[in-house]
């Protein structure tokens, strides 16, 4: 048996199996045909003979016993005890000879037929030769088909090969996309999911790269500031409030880089969350809860939190910590950026894609023309390690989630946005209210499950 891992040695061995059943079939009911239509013409010729004689009815039996040398066959009276046989033909083989029998009724009364026999030799040895001449064309014609079917599957899978090649030839330092022009219409999808997964790598090598970048550069500035800090407190006795003043500035920016750090090891935290297996969760009251939460912390800083969450559930299968990430790291965003008085709005909404969620700031607004996704990126007059977005992206990415930040219309801040497809969710029953004591129930989605 073939392997059944290699889909060019399975193919040839399918077509060739296919074909070679075709070429039985075929030829075995063109020999048929051919036999056939051979032994009709015969018995009609043979037929014809019988009328021919019957017509004359003064003809004695002795005629019926000789040769006819104008026709080629012979002729005699026969008599046959069982009455009424109908008309049969017979074939015969009489010393290495094949002849071919018609009896023909001629008195059904006295059970008299007529025996016309043929020699069938020369037709016969026709036929064979018919039948070897098919079994040598189906043997040409199969070697035809194996090397054919080898070009056809070696044709086939040469798009795949040179992906193969292509991708073999790739690296962290030269990942080029594959030029779909150049591919087979049946090929496009599978060179648009690599193309797509090529775009993931380089956007994942690129934030490494400026992460490490980033993480070094961050991490070398308070160390600076606390040997500079340290050099000068050494340089001469002080008093004791100095020594306190260069020990504050000191943890200062031990706790900068402790804040770097905690995100550094958050990146890490989130790389195995990606593996963690979703569970069903009502995602309206995951947000709730979240929010309720965060109302608080607005609160405590002189701020509001509005809540607007449609519909009144919403069931889905999501990896919860990679979530939670998002989300925390939109509402911290937004209520960092928020002046005092200000507030911050939560709100989600169906489209016909799935579930929407937004987080709406009356902040300073983003620098639309900067990658604000990418680590260490910060945007506004607050300070931070600028990972938290790169945080919220990595996690989306591995949702299968869309996320994007921009301006609002009115330029008052910023709208932070997250799209998670309908995909295995659906909406739950919506909760009974105080004033009606029916169930509504509200419409399932076409993609939902």
């Amino acid at each position: 048996m073939f392997p059944q891992r290699s889909i060019r040695t399975r193919f040839v061995f399918q077509i060739l199996v296919a074909s070679a059943a075709l070429l039985i079939i075929f030829s075995s009911i063109l020999y048929v045909y051919i036999q056939q239509s051979v032994y009709d013409e015969r018995k009609q010729e043979l037929v014809a003979i019988a009328l021919n004689l019957t017509k004359n009815q003064s003809i004695s039996s002795s005629a019926f016993s000789e040769e006819n040398p104008t026709i080629g066959v012979s002729i005699d009276m026969v008599h046959i005890k069982q009455k009424n046989v109908p008309l049969a033909l017979g074939e015969k083989r009489i010393d290495n000879k094949d002849y071919l029998l018609l009896y023909y009724p001629f008195d059904f009364n006295s059970g008299t037929y007529l025996r016309i026999t043929k020699d069938f030799t020369t037709t016969r040895q026709m036929l064979k030769k018919i039948l070897h001449s098919i079994f040598v064309i189906n043997a040409i014609s199969f070697i035809f088909i194996i090397v054919y079917a080898i070009a056809f599957a070696k044709m086939l899978i040469s798009p795949i090969t040179s992906l193969t090649e292509r991708l073999a030839n790739m690296n962290e330092n030269f990942i080029k996309p594959i030029d779909l022009r150049a591919m087979p219409i049946e090929f496009i999808p599978l060179g648009e999911s690599i193309n797509h997964l090529i775009k993931r790598i380089q956007t994942f090598v690129k934030y490494q790269k400026e992460l490490f970048i980033g993480a070094a550069h961050e991490l070398k500035t308070p160390l600076a500031v606390i040997k500079l800090k340290n050099e000068v407190t050494l340089i001469k006795k002080r008093e004791a409030q100095e020594y306190i003043e260069a020990l504050k500035t000191t943890n200062e920016s031990v706790d900068n880089m402790n804040k770097i750090v905690a995100d550094i090891l958050n990146i890490g935290r989130q790389e195995g969350a990606q593996f963690e297996p979703p569970v069903e969760i009502d995602l309206i009251a995951f947000l709730r809860h979240k929010a309720n939460d965060f109302k608080l912390i607005a609160e405590n800083e002189g701020k509001a939190l509005d809540i607007r969450l449609e519909p009144s559930a919403y069931a889905i299968s999501i990896q919860k910590t990679l979530l939670h990430q998002i989300i925390q790291n939109f509402l911290q965003n937004a209520l960092k950026f928020t002046p005092k008085g200000k507030k911050v709005t939560l709100q989600s909404h169906l489209t016909s894609e799935g579930l929407v969620i937004n987080v709406i700031d009356e902040g300073c607004g983003i620098d639309e023309s900067m990658d604000i996704f990418a680590p260490f990126k910060r945007s506004g007059d607050k300070s931070g390690a600028g990972l938290g977005l790169f945080l919220a992206k990595s996690a989306a990415d591995a949702l299968h989630a869309g996320i994007s930040i921009k301006n609002r219309p009115d330029g008052d801040g910023a709208i932070a946005s997250l799209q998670l497809n309908s995909t295995l969710s659906c909406l739950l029953p919506a909760k009974r209210s105080s004033k009606q004591h029916k169930t509504a129930y509200t419409k399932i989605p076409s993609e939902g499950s």
